[in-house]
């Protein structure tokens, strides 16, 4: 790892309230405002755990950061010599710290979250697999790259925006919608939703919470460094 890579780490940490205090705080607020609410609705202790869905409001910034990360610290990190490879290299390492920071703080949220039955009103919001899983080892690495996916599309959406503008981005939506009506179409007309599930059902719960998740994000960033390569200021 070169200098200048870190230096472009560096660069991305000087905005680390984007980075990190954002994130945290907006999820922290998101939750008081979320447990206020159900105790001002007092018993909710059916049995049943309530999903609040506060949490992916950190997701949301985390996109917003790596978007803003191509369209401005981009520009002028070319302006200052900085090569693109170094520049998506940086990017790339704040984006796996970031996750594994942010993965393992829903991680532990999470935990004490499942400890206190909900924040004892049977709310949830930090554990979402809870329903899907009780591994642990599946539970922190749902986290872990589900926040470094968001990373991947924001800097894959941001690569974009940055070498075709608004054109590029609309282009692109069309082009995912196109190919996903063709996919529900056909799949529809097979009658193969069934099948698609049972098989879903079937793998081991590793698969499609921790290892497809890990290949999109890998494949994102890998479309990010096909498009950033020729992206010019």
């Amino acid at each position: 790892m070169t200098t200048r890579t870190v230096k472009v780490a560096r660069m991305h940490t000087n905005a680390w309230p984007f980075l990190i205090a954002w994130p945290v705080g907006i999820v922290v607020v998101t939750f008081l405002i979320t447990y206020g609410v159900f105790l001002a609705v007092g018993d909710t202790n059916d049995g049943q755990s309530h999903y609040t869905g506060g949490v992916s409001a950190m997701f949301g910034l985390a996109l917003a950061f790596y978007l803003q990360a191509m369209t401005q610290t981009f520009p002028f990190a070319l302006g200052i010599s900085v090569t693109r490879r170094e520049f998506f290299t940086g990017t790339t390492l704040v984006a796996v710290l970031q996750s594994l920071g942010l993965g393992v703080g829903l991680f532990v949220a999470g935990a004490i979250e499942r400890a206190t039955d909900g924040w004892g009103k049977n709310m949830q919001m930090f554990d979402v697999t809870n329903a899907l899983t009780s591994n642990p080892a599946i539970k922190l690495g749902t986290d872990i790259v589900f926040v470094l996916l968001v990373a991947g599309v924001g800097l894959f959406l941001g690569s974009l925006y940055q070498r075709w503008r608004t054109p590029g981005l609309f282009a692109t939506a069309l082009f995912a919608l196109i190919v996903f009506g063709i996919l529900a179409i056909s799949i529809t007309w097979q009658g193969w939703w069934t099948d698609l599930g049972h098989w879903f059902v079937d793998l081991p719960r590793a698969v499609p919470m921790v290892v497809l998740p890990a290949a999109l994000a890998v494949l994102a960033f890998a479309a990010a460094w096909g498009v950033m390569r020729r992206a010019t200021p």
